[in-house]
C-alpha cells in the first residue's frame, strides 16, 4: 500500500520543548480528544481511536565500526475508519 504523508515537520528543539510537544499529545490522547498537528499553514487533525496500536523503536543508524546517529520513536498506528485492537505485550519506558 502506497503511504501519503499528511503532515511532517522536523526540527531541532530543546528536551523541554519535545517534553511539552510529547505531553500536549499525552494529554489528548487521555482525554479523547482529536490531535492537531500545526506548521505554518499546513495542518492535519486526526482522532486516535481508543486502543491504537503504540509501537516504540530505538534505532541506531551508521556504519558498523563508526559512530552513527542514534534515534527513538513513538508510533499510533490503526486502521482509518476502525477501531485499533493494540497488540499486546508489556512496554516500560523509564
Amino acid at each position: 500500500m502506497p503511504e501519503e504523508v499528511l503532515f511532517e515537520s522536523e526540527s531541532r528543539r530543546s528536551r523541554e520543548e519535545i517534553a511539552s510537544y510529547l505531553r500536549t499529545v499525552a494529554d489528548s490522547l487521555e482525554s479523547g480528544s482529536a490531535i492537531t498537528l500545526t506548521r505554518g499553514d499546513q495542518s492535519v487533525t486526526m482522532e486516535p481511536p481508543a486502543r491504537p496500536t503504540f509501537e516504540v523503536k530505538a534505532e541506531r543508524e551508521g556504519p558498523a565500526d563508526g559512530p552513527g546517529e542514534l534515534s527513538v520513536e513513538f508510533e499510533l498506528e490503526w486502521d482509518e475508519g476502525g477501531a485499533g485492537d493494540g497488540a499486546g505485550g508489556d512496554l516500560e519506558i523509564e
